[in-house]
């Protein structure tokens, strides 16, 4: 395909495209995906029917080699590398798949410039071998790379999500573009007319969140889904977030997702899909530092030890590795509140999720909100009563 008119646009390859995120977000400020790889159906069936015109490979080690491209992007698999996942590490099944990664950028053909997100739990499993790896990879091939935890809340979205972004270029300075915004993480509200948590936990964590849900998922190795649910106060009211409202969550349209019922009819699978995709808001922000860059507003901390756990934020090279004092908030987009943000009725808790998360609870040591734990017994009560 030919690039683009502007020299500032970016010709991109979406690797572990998922339902393409990061292409979305990307192609808001105009950079053109060139091709998609994607091993998932339903995912495929998804960025098929969003990205009509784009060829689409199926195995990304089946790819040979990068057609000519300036970026390069990954939103490579976690389920190893994940706090709640199998914690297999960057030898896992699935995480090891980024090597695939390097394999295609290790050819006279390089892109200048490549982008990876993950989890942020993956810089201190292993004591941070994950990151070590990658650093390694990248430096090998020539590259320059930084990298940042971003909360997706700092894009004006209700919803507590962290992620690790990766950006490496051979001719630039990628601190320019991760680091080139910068504003203090706020102060969360102690209260809040609506709190987020998960129902599928309650013995070591409910995923809390004031005004916010909790990062969402892919649901369970089953394909049971797993939405988060919320608790209104003031209506005594326990329910979870509709599919629709998911998409919106992570930033997609409502009924991007829908194309994937044509492989599968479960909406554990629009879950899985949702849950590992990448945020929107973040890679637009990533696609606007990318057309222009701007001037480092982070500070750079002292150089990071090898062996051990990796900080929030930090960046490298061939002369070594460097902390950097970056908040997770980027930008300060306003938050709206949760309850405005949901256009879809909250589904009520059944009776059996709410009373398995209540018995955990009680068998738990954690604290809870004042009238948490009674509005959620009422609830239950409620439920059975409708019966």
């Amino acid at each position: 395909m030919s690039k683009p008119p502007s020299s500032n646009v970016l010709r991109t390859v979406g690797l572990f495209a998922g339902i393409a995120g990061i292409e979305r977000g990307l192609a808001a400020h105009g950079h053109h995906t060139t091709l998609l790889s994607e091993s998932d159906p339903a995912a495929r069936h998804v960025i098929q029917s969003q990205f009509p015109d784009c060829p689409i490979g199926h195995d990304v080690r089946k790819l040979k080699r990068l057609p000519t491209c300036d970026l390069v992007v990954a939103g490579f698999p976690c389920q190893d590398l994940s706090q709640c996942g199998k914690t297999a590490g960057i030898d896992g099944l699935n995480s090891s798949l980024v090597a695939e990664v390097f394999r295609l950028l290790d050819t006279r053909r390089q892109p200048a410039w490549v982008v990876l997100e993950n989890v942020p739990f993956m810089l201190r499993l292993d004591g941070g071998r994950a990151m070590a790896l990658i650093a390694s990879e990248l430096v090998r091939l020539g590259y320059r790379w930084a990298y940042r935890t971003v909360d997706a809340r700092a894009f004006g979205l209700p919803q507590r999500r962290l992620r690790v972004v990766i950006v490496a270029s051979r001719d630039d300075d990628p601190r320019q573009v991760l680091f080139a915004d910068d504003q203090p993480e706020p102060k969360q509200p102690q209260a809040s007319d609506a709190y987020g948590f998960y129902w599928t936990e309650g013995l070591t964590g409910v995923g809390w969140g004031v005004n916010c849900v909790p990062t969402l998922k892919g649901g369970s190795g089953l394909g049971i889904p797993s939405p988060p649910a919320v608790w209104i106060p003031h209506e005594r009211r326990i329910g979870t977030v509709h599919i629709a409202d998911a998409e919106r969550l992570q930033g997609f349209p409502e009924g991007w997702t829908e194309p994937a019922t044509q492989v599968d009819h479960k909406v554990g699978a629009r879950w899985r899909l949702i849950g590992n995709a990448v945020c929107v808001p973040v890679a637009a922000w990533l696609g606007r530092r990318l057309l222009a860059p701007g001037p480092c507003r982070c500070e750079t901390a002292e150089s990071v030890p090898t062996g051990g756990p990796w900080p929030q934020a930090a960046y490298g090279g061939a002369d070594g590795t460097f902390a950097v004092r970056a908040s997770t908030w980027p930008l300060a987009r306003k938050m709206p509140n949760l309850l405005n943000f949901l256009k879809h009725p909250l589904r009520p808790l059944s009776p059996r999720a709410t009373a398995g998360f209540l018995s955990r609870a009680k068998r738990s040591s954690l604290r809870f909100a004042p009238g948490f734990l009674a509005d959620v017994n009422y609830h239950l009560k409620t439920c059975e009563h409708s019966k």
